[in-house]
């Protein structure tokens, strides 16, 4: 028989204990606004309409991805809950639908939302309410700025990097160049001009013979085309989103101008930019990649590409797999993922950011060989390489070494 002092003994252990148990439980589950212990919400921005709307595509990607992961279990046992709102690449509209997601839908987070000015409205937003601006779709070389901007990241090697690249390029390989650059007149062309005139240093004011930029409202780039090859460059940088781009290639070819012509990675995909503009017409471009790219017969047997192969037949069919946009979709999603299965129980928006700036040696298998995925609390450059790659035939042969190429917010 148990002495009264000896229940209660037993009844204050089994209070410890309940109590112990329950403070473990609260430690293990930590919530912001937007998770649960069966969902997660993903809010998105993307230009599905508007002068930028190829790249939709990669938010049709994503969501079908996350359909994926949600008919396996989701993440954690969380559904995932992929809120994506078109902006038509309008920074005002942006802004409105940022403030839905948050304010509104009580997103714990913003994910890859598109464009270079797009993000630039609601960089201070974001970071002002503490909400993570996660992975954003755009290679502006200011989301890698972790000590002013600690809730903003990117994802895709910066711009200014790229550029740098084409430089070394050309002053080993056309060192006598006169160069002509075409570029959107807004931050994301300017990042990536601020880049070739870096790389290019004090030869630069003498080799770029011509700047023309030119707005998204524009209907074509034909007239600033026929400008360019008014100056006899031999040298052509074009910066431009894939409708421009494929414009610009359609044009030099039919006026008969024949410059190196570099064109910016945004704009190398295979489905939305060089087969409208016409395979013949767009042989011998040079451009750089970090994803490996599905028109390069070298990857049909890889095995992390028939994965992606087997994503696209089963959960997006409708998806023109030669798009760039879906292996970007594929592989920016994938490491969301990883993100929020490293977070574990802890969905707040403080460990989602600190799981991003956490990411060691990580591969979607979508990325070349060499390339690897990592972050820490000073670096928010999560894709930091390239290769070169000029168009043959009706693919992208790549060609030298994986070049880094990092550059500092």
């Amino acid at each position: 028989m148990l002495t009264t002092a000896n229940r209660l003994a037993v009844a204050s252990v089994a209070l410890t204990l309940l109590a112990v148990s329950s403070s473990g439980a609260l430690a293990q589950k930590k919530y912001d606004t937007g998770a649960t212990d069966t969902e997660i919400k993903i809010g998105n921005i993307m230009p599905y309409s508007g002068p930028a709307s190829a790249y939709g595509i990669i938010g049709k990607t994503e969501a079908a991805y996350f359909k994926k992961i949600n008919d396996a279990g989701g993440i954690n046992g969380r559904k995932i809950n992929f809120i994506s709102y078109d902006d038509a690449y309008s920074p005002p509209k942006t802004v409105e639908q940022a403030r839905k997601l948050v304010e509104s839908d009580e997103v714990p987070f913003i994910f890859n939302s598109l464009g270079t000015p797009p993000n630039s409205a609601i960089h201070k937003y974001m970071n002002s309410k503490k909400v993570p601006q996660l992975f954003v779709a755009t290679g502006a070389t200011k989301w890698n700025d972790p000590k002013e901007f600690p809730w903003t990241m990117g994802w895709q090697p910066n711009y200014q990097s790229e550029t740098q690249i084409y430089a070394k390029y050309i002053l080993k390989n056309k060192p006598d160049a006169k160069i002509a650059v075409l570029y959107q007149n807004d931050d994301y062309g300017k990042d990536y001009l601020k880049g070739l005139k870096d790389g290019l240093g004090a030869k630069a004011a003498s080799m770029i013979v011509a700047e023309e930029s030119f707005e998204t409202s524009e209907p074509t780039v034909d007239n600033h085309i026929v400008k360019l090859k008014a100056t006899t460059a031999d040298v052509f940088i074009n910066i431009s989103t894939p409708k421009f781009a494929a414009q610009a290639i359609k044009k030099i070819a039919e006026i008969g101008w024949k410059p190196m012509h570099f064109l910016n990675n945004v704009s190398a995909s295979v489905g939305s930019v060089i087969k409208p503009a016409g395979y013949e017409n767009a042989q011998d471009i040079i451009s750089a990649a970090y994803l490996k790219d599905v028109s390069d017969k070298q990857w049909d047997n890889d095995p992390g590409m028939k994965e992606f192969y087997a994503f696209m037949a089963k959960d997006f069919p409708e998806g023109d797999k030669l798009d760039g946009g879906t292996v970007t979709g594929y592989g920016v999603a994938q490491t969301l993922v990883q993100v929020l299965k490293q977070c574990g129980d802890n969905l707040t928006r403080e460990n989602v950011m600190k799981q991003a700036a956490s990411l060691k040696d990580f591969r979607t298998e979508v990325l070349l060989p060499g390339i690897k995925i990592n972050t820490g609390p000073t670096d928010f450059a999560p894709i930091s390489s390239l290769q070169l790659m000029k168009f043959k035939g009706q693919q992208w042969e790549l060609f030298g070494e994986v070049i880094n190429a990092d550059v500092g917010g």
